[in-house]
């Protein structure tokens, strides 16, 4: 079998999985749907409007405008990372689907890379619900905000690889919690989300810059406010760095883990 047909067959065996995941989460995507549009609208209100009447203008913009790029950005992050850790570490661990689903021609990576195609597309669902709100509530500027859509399905697949990273470690459901407390909330909070980075002192500006997330709102924020997008290539590769990085590291550790 040539290069060529095992990309394919990885590729259809990897959708198999995704397309599992989809059909279990379309029982419950109604209460889904409605978390994806009640959490957003009520950081907008709270924050956008609450602490915008203080705030004012951020980078020429209403400080409701500022926030909605970065609230889509930690909603794909949020989304991702849910679907990688704590729903798939009951697939792997309580549930044992993976282990089921080893039993069949599929192999691990497939499985993995399966998963990160679902968080992914998880991310995708909740932007778009995202975006509607923003949309509604004019804070998009014009069509060019589309183009979020398939920003936000790489930044869940940044996420969903790092977050697989840690399932193929975890030994329960608590030990999220270290990568939640020491990676993904400071992260948010140095990362343009709620202001500029630019008002951080010099050293957290830099570390900032190397985060996954703030190469997502880089993008996403001109995108929706009308801005110049700058700096394209190096926001995507440092994305897809990280994602094949924690995807394949992931694959290998689940591996050591799962076939003994």
């Amino acid at each position: 079998m040539n290069k060529l047909a095992k990309l394919k067959l990885f590729l259809s065996r990897s959708r198999s999985i995704w397309s599992r995941n989809i059909r279990v989460w379309g029982k419950l995507a109604g209460p889904s749907l409605l978390g994806n549009f009640g959490e957003p609208l009520l950081y907008l209100i709270v924050l956008g409007y609450g602490l915008g009447r203080f705030v004012g203008e951020v980078e020429g913009m209403p400080y409701m405008a500022f926030l909605a790029s970065g609230v889509v950005c930690t909603s794909a992050l949020n989304s991702a990372s849910f679907e990688g850790m704590y729903s798939a570490y009951t697939r792997m661990e309580v549930q044992q689907t993976w282990l089921g689903m080893l039993t069949t021609p599929v192999n691990v990576g497939e499985v993995v890379f399966g998963e990160i195609l679902w968080g992914a597309t998880k991310s995708f669902i909740s932007v778009s619900a995202i975006l509607i709100v923003a949309a509604f509530l004019g804070l998009v500027e014009n069509g060019w905000a589309l183009l979020v859509l398939p920003v936000a399905f790489l930044t869940g697949l940044c996420f969903s690889s790092l977050a697989l990273l840690m399932t193929s470690s975890a030994k329960s459901y608590d030990f999220f919690l270290y990568y939640t407390t020491l990676f993904i909330t400071p992260m948010v909070l140095v990362s343009g989300v709620f202001f500029p980075i630019d008002t951080l002192p010099q050293m957290v500006q830099w570390i900032a810059t190397v985060l996954p997330l703030y190469h997502a709102i880089s993008l996403v924020r001109p995108l929706m406010t009308g801005g110049e997008v700058s700096l394209v290539l190096l926001h995507v590769l440092v994305l897809l760095v990280f994602s094949i990085t924690a995807g394949s590291i992931a694959a290998y550790r689940v591996k050591k883990r799962l076939i003994k």
